[in-house]
């Protein structure tokens, strides 16, 4: 039961079968409905997406599952259906705006072929159809759904405070006229009736209304869409309350946790050596994991999160895959994935981009982009233009010196088209992030076909493009992490190798982490970290404790070595604090799920990635 507008209504939830009855305990001394009859309801609707319709209630049979009779509504309209002698029937009111977030009341009478709907007592509208409503329209063995459809699909969201069958004759002499027509009341509960003590006296309490427009959900976490926005949720496991924004929950109070160790949760087997891990949320699907894999056949794998463990999903070709970003456009969901070989026999590199069939469940082909052995893809927003960034690495097997693409999202023709080209040497990633109103582009430049030691460009967004905004030193840069510390911005790199043109390559060499000196509105140094051969920085929260974890891959004579958790002291910066034992590790990824926090890694030498699990107190 939920108050809004000064108005109590019911909010459904629970399975459809807890809201339904058979519809014998309605019709008691005959199956027939009445061929005369009147609903009269009284809701409250959100604003529904376009195209989304939502039943109010309906009368289905029980095995065949048909529907004998359903009201539903949509944004802008009011469908009316039932089952004829030759087949389903439907008679829509247009123009009917009931969802906009106010209380309404709606009288439908059917009588012979018309039918009439009145709004808030308002002026009559008339339909007529071509046969008369059945007169012999059987009810025996089925049942009526309280807003829904016995599906899933079409629950209804919104508040109800009354829902009444009338037989015989039209109802609207019985609630109209109203002192308050959008709640005027036929048989509404006495429970939605009775309304809050008002206080009285000198009693020294607040006198605003009690409105409690949100909905608190407990348990195991539901799912968080664009419909679920501004929704509560209650994590009964960490003790936590969360709010919906419309993609993630975000934590609003929650028991402060720290990080106490860290274990060994999954073995992950993956098609071949492993480069990327991205890990993402579809809404109402749950967790998945894409991994960029070295071999072509079966080519890289989708893993879904089911029982607490990733489970293989589905197998996409691709040809040395070394990275995915998964993003979206308005409701449109896609998975990009960065392939440095080129197919067999063919005549140029194709990266390609995937989008999720909401109809098969899976990832299917959307468009092919030609690159250049790229290594990574970056999406973003920009003032709701859509990009995309890929890393072209090298054009053969020797040119460093490339151009790496900006792709912009053209709304009508719906593909990713060129918007920008920057010059780099040997990409090996984007990182996208925005300060304040300033929208920055930084790549990790490795190799320009002479020395590791060059620089890698800052590029800001003026007048429509990308622009250098500064050059910092790198030292064979493989990966970019920007991250926030109270209302301190840094930028973190991961520097590879360097190379020694008369002697072996050096592995064990410092990454750098850089902060934003507001002042001078540069990057400046911050702290140098020893790193083997590192890939990837991965910045995560524990409670309010900052952490990076670094992906070492290589010392010179050896994959296996240890990855390094670092925890952030303030003034002495990141020191280390865990060390994990690692193979070959490219890349790291943070996640959670209601059974807690985790860390999973990919390795580019063996077909063997692991998941660890943070354990906290």
């Amino acid at each position: 039961m939920v108050q809004s507008r000064g108005a109590r209504g019911l909010q459904l939830t629970g399975s459809q079968e807890a809201l339904s009855f058979p519809a014998s305990q309605l019709f008691t001394n005959c199956d027939h409905f009445p061929s005369e009859f009147s609903f009269v309801v009284t809701l409250k609707i959100p604003r529904l997406a376009n195209k989304r319709n939502e039943y109010i209630f309906s009368l289905v049979e029980e095995e065949s599952d048909r529907l004998l009779i359903g009201l539903l509504v949509s944004q802008e309209r009011l469908h009316f259906l039932f089952q004829g002698p030759t087949g389903k029937k439907r008679i829509t009111f247009r123009a009917v705006r009931l969802a906009d977030n106010h209380w309404h009341t709606v009288v439908v009478a059917v009588t012979g072929r018309y039918a009439t709907l009145r709004v808030d007592c308002g002026m009559a509208l008339e339909l007529v159809y071509e046969k008369p409503f059945p007169s012999d329209l059987c009810t025996a063995h089925s049942r009526f759904y309280i807003g829904s459809r016995r599906r899933w699909k079409g629950l209804f969201s919104g508040l109800l405070r009354q829902l009444v069958l009338l037989p015989g004759s039209d109802a609207t002499s019985r609630v109209c006229p109203s002192s308050d027509p959008r709640l005027a009341v036929l048989s509404v509960p006495q429970a939605l009736l009775t309304m809050p003590i008002t206080p009285t006296g000198n009693d020294i309490v607040p006198l605003y209304p009690y409105e409690a427009e949100v909905f608190i959900t407990p348990g195991t976490q539901p799912p968080c869409a664009k419909a679920e926005e501004g929704q509560l949720w209650f994590n009964t496991l960490k003790k936590g309350l969360f709010l919906c924004d419309g993609r993630l929950w975000m934590p609003l109070l929650q028991e402060k946790e720290r990080l106490d160790y860290v274990e060994d949760y999954q073995d992950l087997y993956t098609n071949s050596e492993t480069f990327d891990i991205e890990v993402f949320h579809i809404p109402s699907q749950g967790l998945f994991a894409a991994t960029a894999n070295r071999e072509t056949n079966p080519g890289s794998g989708i893993y879904k999160w089911v029982d607490g463990k990733f489970q293989v999903y589905q197998n996409i070709i691709t040809y040395e895959a070394r990275a995915w970003k998964y993003f979206t456009v308005g409701n449109k969901m896609f998975l990009a994935v960065a392939n440095s070989k080129g197919q067999p026999g063919g005549e140029w590199e194709e990266s390609v981009i995937y989008k999720w069939s909401s109809r098969k469940l899976m990832f299917l082909p959307y468009q092919t982009i030609e690159t250049h052995s790229a290594l990574d893809w970056e999406a973003f927003s920009i003032q709701e233009q859509h990009f995309l960034a890929v890393a072209n690495h090298r054009r053969g097997d020797n040119n460093h010196n490339i151009d790496s693409v900006i792709y912009r999202w053209n709304p009508g023709t719906k593909v990713f088209e060129v918007n920008q080209t920057l010059e780099t040497s040997g990409a090996y990633d984007w990182e996208f992030f925005s300060v304040g109103p300033y929208h920055f582009l930084v790549v990790a430049n490795t190799f320009n076909g002479i020395s590791t030691n060059i620089n890698s460009t800052i590029y800001i967004w003026l007048g429509g493009m990308f622009q250098p905004f500064q050059y910092i030193k790198t030292v064979g840069a493989t990966d970019w992490e920007m991250f926030q510390v109270k209302d301190r911005y840094f930028l973190a790199v991961a520097n590879g190798q360097k190379l020694n043109e008369r002697g072996p390559s050096h592995y064990n060499i410092n990454s750098t982490i850089y902060e934003l000196n507001v002042i001078t509105q540069t990057f400046v140094k911050f702290q140098d970290i020893v790193t083997n051969s590192a890939v990837d920085w991965e910045f995560f929260s524990v409670g309010e404790e900052k952490f990076l974890v670094v992906a070492n891959s290589h010392d010179g004579s050896s994959y296996s070595l240890n990855s390094v958790i670092y925890r952030w002291q303030g003034y002495e910066g990141f020191v280390p604090i865990h060390r994990l034992p690692t193979i070959g590790c490219t890349d790291w990824e943070y996640f959670n799920t209601t059974a807690g926090s985790f860390l999973v890694y990919s390795s580019a030498t063996s077909p063997l990635s692991k998941v660890f699990r943070l354990k906290t107190y």
